[in-house]
């Protein structure tokens, strides 16, 4: 929960002085209908996600099983354009925020006043962190998480005290915001209007849902029923809800009580710090110190939540889809990417916060947005809580398009995080395409039986047929076709072997071949996202079984290779010949052990 707190919780360092520039004397009604959004709309929503997707993927693994093939794919390249937008903005943003922090305290010395020097050296400092290991940078966070509400509650505590000992104060909230509304119905309204511009304090729920695979289950959770992490996942999204839903409210009130309005402009002492100036003003500036300190803590771990879900998430997709390679299952190569990057975009944007705010927000309310859909989409076709989770969305959805024509910035910066994604994907996807895809070979008893049959001849001869009738004369005519073109003879036995074309935007899977006789024919029959792949995969297999060389044999493909290379990149099939070549050319480097194609 620390974990996600540091990106949750941290929001409380900015998110008072959010709230009154957005709504003014309004920011404890608009704070109210965020923290009821968070109750009863986020919090339901993410649990049932936590549900369907118990190892971290979230909204995008079940909006990929809402849209299969090509064009889930393409939804899901989308969806991690949005979160590599929101994650690596949440790590530079809050590492920039905390250098801004400390720059602004008044003890800070002279030669610590480079705010993207900073920026740069706590980046570097994050990645190291990941790069010694997750134990470390849990640890860490649980102490930062502890410290920073323990200061918060103290201020509150002082403000209250504050409040008791001048209940004015009250009065003239009370009297400013009948001046400014006229009246309770006006200023709900209006508070719903507003609302959405303080939708950074929903930024922990994805995150929450991201980092899953380090929460502890029970003893007797399964691959397939992970009952208990799932149950103690929804603990830690409620949990984590209250707590933010409390200090939300009880941080607005005091800061539009007790802050003068023009400290919140600005340049002004509480802009970006209400509750740091409450610190030095009510507690003096000792406590206040401390208080920054912590504050910039937790703003530049904030980077560690997000560091985590990226680690999570990116090893889920891109190398099963064949758009990285498979070295990016690793932690620490991810690392170092992922803190280039962040220092890349802190140089773009110069380390400041409010250019990089936009963003933020767009990526966050996006991917919570997708959620939404995908939750009302299950719980439609279930039949359940189908209308409550319908309207969820449609708040979302009004608050992310709300959030993106006030600020057009965010929608840029994460279409260039999108098209860099789906570019590298596809070229990646393409360099890869002539590996040999597939992770395992499991025949079915009959299959067996053919392939030791085989072996048993001088030779093991393979004759390769696209999947036809299926009856006698397919192979016959076959069978005389390889007699004729490659000059077999009717004493040598040979097999017949047929790959069906499945989900072709699949990129590797295990390979399930089952045996069929017609009419005394031995057939091998498998389905594979990419044909040649599944052939020069089965030919290894078969080698390695029996110990002998297999020859294939295929027949040329009429038409134009560049069409047939395209259609092989696109549908997993093609010029079925060179491509099966090639594969085997590139899994195996012994010329001697490598199965031979023959083509005629």
């Amino acid at each position: 929960m620390c974990l996600t707190g540091v990106d949750y919780f941290s929001t409380l360092a900015y998110q008072p002085s959010i709230a009154f520039l957005a709504a003014g004397t309004l920011a404890p009604m608009a704070t109210l209908v965020l923290v009821i959004l968070t109750l009863f709309g986020a919090l339901p929503m993410y649990r049932r996600v936590a549900d369907m997707s118990p190892y971290g993927q979230g909204s995008i693994l079940i909006l990929e099983k809402l849209f299969p093939r090509w064009k889930g794919k393409a939804l899901v390249l989308s969806l991690l354009g949005f979160a590599g937008t929101s994650f690596i903005i949440t790590i530079t943003l809050s590492a920039a925020d905390a250098a801004a922090h400390l720059v602004e305290n008044p003890l800070t010395p002279s030669w610590l006043h480079d705010q993207w020097l900073i920026t740069i050296v706590l980046l570097l400092v994050l990645g190291g962190i990941f790069l010694r290991g997750f134990q470390e940078a849990i640890g860490l966070a649980v102490v930062i998480v502890i410290a920073y509400l323990t200061l918060n509650t103290v201020v509150l505590m002082a403000a209250i005290a504050a409040i008791w000992r001048h209940p004015e104060v009250l009065g003239a909230w009370r009297a400013s915001l009948f001046a400014q509304h006229g009246n309770p119905v006006m200023m709900g309204a209006m508070a719903i209007v507003l609302f959405p511009k303080l939708a950074l304090g929903l930024s922990g729920f994805e995150t929450g849902v991201a980092v899953m695979p380090l929460v502890r289950g029970d003893s007797t959770d399964t691959t397939e029923h992970p009952d208990g992490r799932i149950r103690n996942t929804k603990k830690l999204l409620s949990t984590a809800a209250l707590i933010m839903s409390v200090f939300l409210m009880a941080t607005s009130i005091v800061s539009v009580l007790l802050i003068p309005a023009e400290a919140f402009q600005a340049g002004g002492a509480a802009d970006g710090r209400a509750l740091a100036y409450l610190a030095h003003e009510l507690l003096g500036a000792g406590f206040g110190t401390v208080f920054d300190l912590v504050t910039v803590a937790i703003l530049w771990f904030a980077g560690a939540s997000a560091l985590a879900g990226l680690l999570n998430l990116v090893p889920l997709y891109l190398p099963r889809y064949g758009m990285a390679p498979e070295w990016a299952r690793a932690t620490r190569p991810l690392v170092v990417i992922f803190t280039g990057i962040g220092i890349l975009v802190t140089l773009a944007f110069s380390a400041d916060v409010d250019a990089q705010a936009g963003a933020y927000a767009t990526g966050v309310l996006v991917l919570m947005s997708s959620g939404a859909v995908a939750v009302a989409i299950t719980a439609w076709r279930q039949k359940h809580r189908w209308a409550l989770f319908t309207a969820i969305t449609a708040v979302f959805v009004y608050t992310s398009v709300t959030n993106m024509i006030e600020r057009p910035e965010g929608i840029k910066i994460a279409s260039i995080f999108i098209l860099t994604i789906v570019v590298t994907s596809l070229v990646s996807r393409t360099l890869r395409s002539t590996e040999l895809r597939v992770l395992g070979v499991v025949p079915d008893p009959l299959a067996e039986e053919f392939i030791d049959q085989a072996a048993r001849g001088r030779e093991i001869n393979i004759i390769a047929n696209r999947p036809g009738p299926g009856d006698r004369k397919e192979y016959e005519d076959k069978l005389h076709e390889a007699w004729q073109t490659h000059h077999l003879t009717p004493d040598e036995p040979v097999l017949f072997v047929e790959v069906s074309r499945g989900d072709a935007s699949e990129f590797s899977e295990v390979l399930q071949v089952h045996g069929a006789r017609v009419e005394g024919f031995c057939v091998l029959r498998a389905k594979s996202p990419a044909i040649p792949n599944a052939i020069a995969a089965l030919l290894i297999h078969i080698r390695d079984r029996t110990g002998k060389i297999p020859h294939v044999y295929f027949g040329w493909t009429e038409g134009n290779p560049v069409a047939y290379l395209l259609k092989f990149l696109a549908f997993g099939e093609g010029d079925t010949a060179p491509v099966t070549r090639e594969v085997l050319r590139q899994a195996e480097a012994d010329p001697l052990r490598r199965p031979l194609v023959h083509v005629g």
